[in-house]
């Protein structure tokens, strides 16, 4: 397959540019992006309708990834629970090379075929999960290796990949392909690779928990109260939907845990 992630990019000498130069560069490269994620948005809405309706029957999502990649889907894991207050084993992110490798990078963690679905068994993984492999290169084979065996189980699988045709594609039932061209700095697939698969993973993530009722209206109703700020905001959506004062609102937020416990036990109070 013809990598576009490694082919060279079109700025010559940039060791040779002004910062100027090189940060306007960098700019119109990271332009090409929402207009690429744009023309995946049909694979993104069958992958995520899946996911969802996987979801609402059980099942857990489960990101696997190596480098860049795989830091990115651990990212998303850890604020699926704050963000919409689910439990912490209903996404999971899972690196090559283990929880190190998201700060210090594993020598040859990626090219272990046997490793991804040992990782996985950890969590009991199950065919009723969803399994998204994420790898810009679209052929790590850590990630390769974890997809094939999880769909001969019955799991269902996706990607988030920025090249066609690769082997991580073939082996998802639902891929996600966004080819954002080479890099301002050449093969660094952390730049526009990097900033198309967070974008996808935000889509992701946040409509599949719209669709599993995590969100009402625009607000994020279930969201943990995990700092003054989270506090504040909560204060403001339950003034909003009771109109009540502050205070009322603040006393009820923190005597029930979450915007939505707040509104619903004022209402069945006010209703008895």
């Amino acid at each position: 397959m013809i990598r576009v992630t490694e082919q060279e990019s079109k700025y010559h000498d940039i060791d040779q540019m002004s910062v100027l130069e090189i940060l306007k560069g960098i700019n119109e490269e990271d332009k090409l992006v929402p207009q690429s994620v744009e023309k995946a948005i049909p694979q993104i809405e069958k992958l995520a309708t899946a996911v969802a309706e996987r979801m609402a029957d059980g099942g857990r999502l489960f990101y696997i990834g190596a480098g860049t990649s795989g830091r990115l889907g651990v990212v998303d894991a850890s604020e699926c629970p704050p963000t919409f207050g689910v439990p912490f084993d209903w996404v999971v992110g899972i690196i090559a090379g283990g929880d190190t490798a998201i700060r210090k990078a594993v020598e040859n963690a990626e090219d272990d075929v046997n490793q991804a679905w040992i990782d996985l068994q950890e969590y009991n993984i199950n065919a009723k999960d969803s399994l998204i492999g994420l790898a810009a290169s679209g052929t790590t084979p850590y990630v390769v290796s974890g997809l094939n065996t999880a769909r001969s189980k019955g799991i269902l699988t996706g990607c988030i990949v920025c090249n066609e045709g690769g082997p991580i594609a073939a082996e998802s039932d639902f891929p996600v392909e966004v080819v954002v061209g080479p890099e301002f700095l050449t093969g660094s697939t952390r730049m526009k690779s990097g900033t198309a698969q967070k974008l996808v993973l935000n889509m992701l993530s946040t409509t599949v928990m719209i669709r599993l009722g995590r969100v009402k209206g625009n607000k994020m109703v279930d969201m943990q109260l995990t700092n003054h700020k989270l506090v504040d905001r909560g204060t403001q959506m339950v003034m909003d939907e009771l109109h009540i004062d502050y205070d009322h609102a603040a006393d009820l937020l923190l005597r029930y845990g979450s915007v939505r416990k707040a509104v619903e036990a004022s209402r069945a109070n006010d209703n008895k």
